[in-house]
């Protein structure tokens, strides 16, 4: 089959991708919805639910101020928490307070989106919580940061939310870099099956909902079996339907729930986790029978799980760090050993053990005057052909890497390599080729990670999952995949060897300062960039309290004075 032409699956998975999920038009039965705009609170939109809260019908709502119905001292911390706010940020728990003739206590959630404030409330059932959602938030955080290493961190996270939220099952599940998800911890009630190692394939969780899960950490659903609650109108003001990313009570898709239920969950909710922007994973967890939690424990919870997020993020800019500084110190040494010399192919094909130590590979070829150096593990001839093809045709933007062999390497030839990226360089179309070898991995689905499909009467469409028994897998071809830290010491391997032209240099005193020159400018690049990725690290810092912002915002003003003093020596000198 020609691998270009749309197979059904392909065709059922980018149905379901382009599903609108942020525009299911209702919320849960579980709260009520006000949309309103400033300053005068007229009410723009309404859940049809809210006759009973206001006990009038939403047409008669809808129109009229807020005022009618919420006092001003509920109304006022409402205003305090909006002018925080920033269009598109997460929703905000803002104030407990009643409403209605019947002054309903409801937990009161608002968040500001096209131009209008957006009041999600919850009525409160029981009496309020002991202890303030920051006080249980930071003991949690307190009993698992003892954990020694990522994965004791990871279950013990997975205990803290099943006892904080009483969820039968809550698990740890990472993105993987294709996408698929895989539970990485897990606690659960003893009598349940283990899900610990299950991998579900990226299309469970498409990008539009990764996309909102990043936008909205929480999500709950209190009851798979309910019937979604209009909104009215259904349609924002210029006839649009609306866009109800931030709703923290939005109506989930039904291929979700219809998911849900083949699980046999019957309450769930997910907290994200995000970092660097990107989302990392979830902490999903699992009820068998409707379970709602109060809105202060999904409180704790989501406070919690921003401690999470930064952890996992400073894992990975740990790991990131000694790798870049392994390549750093290769990159060094091998700018010594070029310096001087007439051909450069000569001195690389010399100082393969460096370029494999600045990248983790099985494998090196360098292509110079259409010859071929190596070094570990490579292809045959004819597979080391077909590599520098393939790299030639996908070289323009960025340097190519892949790590499936299907995409560059021809039967018989690679010898079991799977991974390769290329970096090009000089002006006669040189070329260094690191390869990686395929990691033979039996995976445990939970369930066919093929997507069952329906026949329609137009076509075969997308429907979720009906088993998630545990369904076994060898994959072959694949190698570890190039990660960002890998890609950026090959793009900074390339900027090494186009720098300069690699000249020899007289043993005289005025070309050994001009090599000590070029290697303090070197390192001085190399210092930029790690202050590049501190700059980076203080994105995810906006949670500290101002003492702890004032402390880091001293210690940047003394580097920089000290920066700026060695410039002014420099300058005299």
């Amino acid at each position: 089959m020609d691998p270009t032409t749309p197979t059904p699956a392909s065709v059922a998975d980018a149905d379901c991708a382009r599903e609108p999920i942020h525009l299911s038009g209702a919320i849960q039965p579980h709260g009520y919805l006000l949309s309103c705009s400033l300053p005068d609170w007229t009410v723009q939109h309404a859940s049809a639910n809210v006759a009973a809260l206001l006990d009038m019908a939403p047409e008669a709502v809808i129109g009229h101020s807020l005022r009618e119905h919420v006092a001003d001292e509920v109304l006022t911390p409402l205003l305090e928490v909006i002018d925080m706010l920033e269009p598109g940020a997460p929703p905000q728990r803002a104030a407990i307070g009643n409403i209605g003739a019947m002054a309903h206590l409801c937990d009161f959630v608002v968040h500001v989106a096209d131009g209008l404030v957006h009041i999600e409330l919850e009525p409160r059932d029981g009496l309020p919580a002991r202890q303030t959602p920051t006080v249980v938030a930071q003991r949690m955080i307190a009993r698992v940061s003892g954990a020694i290493d990522m994965r004791g961190f990871h279950q013990r996270t997975a205990e803290e939310i099943r006892a904080l939220t009483g969820y039968d099952r809550v698990m740890i599940y990472r993105f993987r870099h294709d996408d698929a998800g895989e539970v990485i911890a897990e606690a659960r009630a003893d009598d349940m099956e283990p899900f610990l190692g299950l991998r579900y394939p990226a299309s469970d969780i498409p990008a539009q909902a990764r996309a909102l899960y990043v936008r909205n950490r929480i999500r709950v659903i209190p009851d798979v079996m309910y019937t979604p609650v209009p909104i009215l109108p259904g349609v924002d003001a210029g006839g649009a339907p609306l866009d109800l990313s931030q709703h923290m009570l939005r109506s989930v898709s039904p291929v979700h729930i219809e998911y849900l239920k083949n699980m046999g969950v019957g309450a769930s909710m997910s907290i994200s986790i995000v970092g660097n922007g990107r989302l990392w994973g979830l902490i999903a967890c699992h009820h068998r029978e409707p379970r709602l939690v109060p809105p202060s424990v999904r409180a704790a919870a989501d406070m919690f799980s921003l401690f999470v997020s930064m952890r996992v993020a400073a894992a990975e800019q740990t790991i990131s760090a000694l790798q870049d500084d392994r390549a750093r110190d290769a990159r060094e040494r091998l700018a010594l050993r070029l310096t001087g010399q007439e051909h450069i192919a000569t001195a690389l094909g010399e100082t393969m053990d460096i370029l494999d130590a600045m990248l983790p590979c099985d494998g090196i070829a360098l292509r110079s005057d259409g010859q071929w150096t190596t070094h570990g593990r490579t292809p045959t001839l004819e597979g080391l052909s077909n590599a520098l093809q393939w790299a030639r045709r996908h070289g323009v933007e960025r340097l190519p890497a892949t790590n499936i062999a299907a995409t560059w390497a021809i039967p018989n030839a690679n010898d079991g390599l799977a991974g390769v990226l290329a970096i090009p360089f000089g002006r006669r179309d040189d070329w260094l080729l690191f390869f990686r070898a395929e990691q033979v991995e039996d995976v445990v689905w939970a369930g066919d990670p093929r997507k069952p499909m329906v026949s329609t009467d137009d076509g075969v469409r997308i429907a979720p999952r009906k088993s998630f028994a545990s369904w076994r897998e060898t994959v072959r071809g694949h190698a570890m995949p190039w990660s960002d830290a890998d890609r950026s010491a090959a793009e900074r391997l390339r900027w090494l060897l186009q720098e300069r032209p690699w000249q020899p240099l007289p043993d005289d005193a005025v070309n050994v300062r001009d090599m000590r020159m070029f290697r303090r400018r070197h390192v001085i690049a190399e210092q930029k960039s790690r202050l590049d990725q501190l700059g980076a690290l203080l994105d995810g810092l906006g949670h500290l309290e101002d003492e702890e912002t004032a402390r880091i915002g001293a210690r940047i003003a003394e580097l920089e004075a000290e920066l700026r003093q060695l410039m002014h020596g420099s300058a005299i000198e």
